[in-house]
């Protein structure tokens, strides 16, 4: 593609991400992101993208590769430095996703509309994208397993995702409100650290009695289901053997 057509591609990306994250992903006719744009032509976005999940993931593709370059550099760094403590991991999240903070850049709101609309990330890993979860998220995500490994594998995951989820929207709010040209209450860097440690705090807290009652509960109908097995096939359990 020549640059007269790279430059409508990203012309079309920026107008996508604002009218996205103002309206709404599926609210937004890709017809009026053409126009928004600039472009007479009503199929424009089609031409160039194709459709909306393939517009999407470009959005998502050329923020994230920022993101995920000093993802990669601060887990490099961890890993140097030996014995990674949770905080130390969650802050690999947070800090890559808070450069998205600078004036005119609708990524935040965009990625939390994104989540709000599909329910997490899930449909990005269905389609087979490769830059959410990246290699080196998912690296980070299994060390946060290993420390967290007195949790259930269930309390884990739903945890991890609070954690990407709750992340996500925060630094959306503090975004909006400096957009607004309101102030936080303390500096944003600030903010961002405070971020961090609460977020460490939620996934390492202890689990609550209801959940404690549902694995109790679960654990021992499955020990009752392989008790009710042994009796039925005996010696030659195909299950234990």
């Amino acid at each position: 593609m020549n640059s007269r057509g790279d430059a409508t591609r990203q012309l079309i990306l920026a107008t996508a991400e604002q009218l996205f994250a103002q309206r709404g992903i599926a609210a937004t006719p890709l017809r009026d992101i053409g126009m928004a744009a600039g472009q007479k032509n009503h199929a424009a976005v089609q031409y160039h993208f194709g459709d909306r999940e393939s517009l999407v993931s470009a959005i998502i593709a050329q923020r994230a590769r920022s993101s995920e370059a000093i993802r990669l550099e601060m887990f490099a760094d961890l890993m140097v430095r030996g014995q990674p403590q949770i905080s130390d991991l969650v802050r690999t999240f947070v800090s890559p996703l808070a450069i998205h903070l600078d004036q005119d850049n609708y990524y935040l709101p965009f990625m939390s509309r994104y989540v709000l609309e599909y329910g997490g990330y899930s449909r990005l890993v269905r389609a087979g994208y490769s830059t959410i979860p990246s290699s080196t998220a998912s690296a980070i995500l299994s060390l946060l397993r290993r420390l967290l490994s007195d949790l259930s594998a269930e309390v884990i995951e739903e945890r991890c995702m609070l954690m990407l989820t709750g992340m996500l929207h925060t630094l959306a709010r503090y975004q909006a409100i400096l957009a607004s040209g309101e102030q936080l209450p303390l500096p944003l860097d600030t903010h961002v650290e405070d971020l961090v440690q609460f977020l460490t705090s939620g996934l390492a807290a202890p689990v609550g009695s209801a959940t404690l009652r549902f694995q109790s509960a679960r654990d021992s109908a499955g020990a009752l289901s392989m008790e009710r097995v042994s009796v039925l096939y005996g010696p030659h359990n195909p299950f234990t053997a």
